[in-house]
C-alpha cells in the first residue's frame, strides 16, 4: 500500500482522527466542545466533520430544545447499533451484494467456517479497509485481518495508540451494522509498528 493511497483516507489526517476519537469517547458532541478540546478553528472542524459524515463514520442530529434559542448540532459516532448512519448502512448492503455476485460469477469456494451473515460482514470489512487504502488479507479459519504493512503507523507514529483505537472502533461499527456473529477482538501485539493483524471473534466461540 502506498502512502499516496493512504492520503485519500478519512483517517489519514490526525486532526480527523482526534475529532473522531473524542466523538467515540463521548457522543453528542458540539463543535464548541470539539474546538475547546482540539484548538482547531470551527470552520476546520466543520470540514473534518463533513468528511467523517460523508464516509459514514459519524452522524449529526439537531438538539431537541424546550427553551428559546437555536438548537445545537450534536455529533455521534456511527456504531451500527445505538447510532446508525444511512451511508454506512448503504455501504454495508452494497458490499454484501457485490460479494454474493462475485462468489456466484467466479464460483468461489465459500469457507465452511463462515455462514452467510459472517461472509457479508467480511465483505463489508474488506470494502471499508480498501476504501481506507489498505490491502487486507483475510484468514477465514484463524479469523484474522492482516493489514501489514500499516502506512498509517509510519505516517502517524506519534499517535499510533489513538489511531489504532479509533480504527478498531470504526471496524467494529462496520461489523455491527452488517449484522452477524463476528466482532473485533483486538489487535495482535507486535514490536514492529508496521505490523497490524486484527483478530476477529466469532460469537459461537465466546465463553461466559
Amino acid at each position: 500500500m502506498s502512502t499516496a493511497t493512504v492520503g485519500y483516507s478519512a483517517i489519514s489526517s490526525y486532526s480527523r482522527v482526534e475529532i473522531l476519537h473524542l466523538i467515540q469517547e463521548q457522543p453528542r458532541r458540539t463543535i464548541l466542545e470539539l474546538q475547546e478540546a482540539t484548538d482547531l478553528h470551527p470552520n476546520t472542524i466543520r470540514e473534518h466533520l463533513a468528511r467523517l459524515i460523508s464516509d459514514g463514520f459519524i452522524v449529526a442530529e439537531k438538539e431537541h430544545r424546550t427553551t428559546r434559542g437555536r438548537p445545537r448540532v450534536l455529533y455521534s459516532a456511527a456504531d451500527g447499533d445505538a447510532t446508525r448512519s444511512a451511508i454506512q448502512r448503504r455501504k454495508v448492503r452494497d458490499a454484501a451484494q457485490r460479494g454474493d455476485l462475485m462468489r456466484r460469477v467466479l464460483t468461489l469456494d465459500v469457507p465452511d467456517v463462515l455462514e452467510t451473515r459472517a461472509l457479508h460482514q467480511i465483505d463489508a470489512l474488506v470494502e471499508e479497509l480498501e476504501d481506507e487504502g489498505f490491502d487486507p488479507i483475510i484468514d477465514d479459519a484463524a479469523l484474522t485481518v492482516d493489514l501489514t504493512p500499516c502506512a498509517h503507523a509510519t505516517a502517524q507514529a506519534d499517535h499510533r495508540e489513538v489511531l489504532c483505537s479509533v480504527h478498531l472502533s470504526l471496524l467494529q461499527g462496520v461489523l455491527t451494522e452488517a449484522g452477524g456473529p463476528l466482532a473485533v477482538d483486538g489487535m495482535r501485539s507486535s514490536c514492529d509498528p508496521s505490523v497490524c493483524i486484527i483478530q476477529l471473534l466469532h460469537a459461537a466461540t465466546t465463553h461466559d
